[in-house]
């Protein structure tokens, strides 16, 4: 088998988002390859409809139902352990892809011998396949044969992991997974992923067309999901260090971790939550000066956070309720602002 694709499904049946995604994976120019469908404990029709699929394509599509909802982390899990192709990718099921979107991957695999390839994508918000605006996800002195520099980099900016191929043999090797029952399970797994590889390649073509809509994880707030994001950044120290990386990474992760699980977290939050509790915000700054008490220090911080986010930062390490009495004042005015220009 040459390529396995994972799917990952949880209630993607409606506005055809479902029936795109697989038609676009039946429609792939490599050969032989399978698909792997892992229906997560849905709730809508998405089971039968992969079920269906399944009956016409026997010999491509494998559908597999989880008995429990362990979130895209652990329905992908599930589809690596039944995969057997050589290379392995995966997609959102609510995304798609050109049909030589494999084929240029793996023919640039083959070409240079990396060990994972990827691209760019397109940024899209109906079913078509006329392309948007093209986002550039990982750039190219990222590529070629990965040295401590670029593996530095990698930790930095890892890229999404939907718009790559894998040799799936680093893989087994290396037992890589995902982080289960949490949203933002890429946050952990991708970086932990690019540095088991050996070379990284790039077709510079927008191949993966990335849904935009209002259901999708990123357009989601919940204190749930932050929480979910903080576990993630947990679990990549401990996976750094239970695989031996941590001290020579050390200020690339804490950048990371400053990145995601403080300034993304805090900021989401005030900004798409309306009710807001003290008690993420402590557990939040908690977390910080727990594992990184200096982040401010961090050279990538300082030369890559605007100057106002570093005020708030600041000020939220300091104090949560100063700056919680601070934020809700600056949005009111910035609010009364907007009114008065409109």
């Amino acid at each position: 088998m040459k390529l396995s694709i994972i799917v990952p499904v949880y209630n993607m049946a409606g506005d055809g988002k479902l029936k795109f995604c697989m038609d676009s994976l039946l429609a792939q120019r490599v050969k032989p390859f399978e698909v792997i469908a892992v229906d997560d404990c849905s709730s809508d029709d998405s089971l039968e409809i992969l079920r269906e699929y399944e009956k016409q394509h026997p010999d491509v599509v494998k559908v597999i139902a989880s008995d429990i909802n362990q979130k895209q982390g652990g329905a992908r899990n599930l589809g690596l352990d039944a995969a057997s192709g050589e290379w392995l990718g995966m997609i959102d099921s609510d995304d798609w892809i050109v049909p030589d979107f494999y084929e240029k991957l793996i023919r640039k695999a083959e070409v240079t011998g990396a060990d994972v390839v990827g691209c760019d994508y397109t940024l899209v918000n109906t079913h078509t396949m006329e392309p948007g605006e093209t986002i550039q996800n990982n750039d190219d002195s990222q590529t070629g044969v990965l040295t401590h520099s670029k593996y530095k980099s990698l930790i930095l900016r890892p890229g999404s992991m939907v718009i790559k191929v894998y040799k799936r043999s680093v893989i087994e090797e290396n037992q890589l997974r995902f982080p289960e029952g949490i949203f933002y399970e890429d946050n952990c797994a991708s970086p932990i992923w690019m540095m088991h590889f050996k070379q990284f390649e790039k077709v510079n073509e927008p191949l993966y067309y990335y849904y935009q809509h209002e259901a999708s994880t990123v357009h989601v707030v919940s204190e749930e999901r932050c929480q979910h994001r903080m576990k993630s950044m947990e679990l990549l120290l401990e996976e750094a260090k239970k695989r031996g990386f941590y001290e020579s990474y050390k200020n690339e992760l804490e950048f990371r971790f400053s990145e995601l699980y403080l300034k993304n977290t805090l900021f989401s939050y005030m900004q798409g939550m309306q009710r807001k509790q003290m008690r993420l915000l402590k557990e939040l700054a908690s977390g910080m000066k727990k594992r990184f008490p200096d982040f401010e220090e961090n050279t990538y911080y300082i030369s890559s956070t605007d100057k106002e986010q570093k005020k708030l930062l600041h000020m939220f390490m300091k104090s949560e309720y100063r700056f919680m009495i601070y934020y809700k004042l600056l949005q009111f005015y910035r609010t009364k602002i907007r009114h008065i220009r409109n």
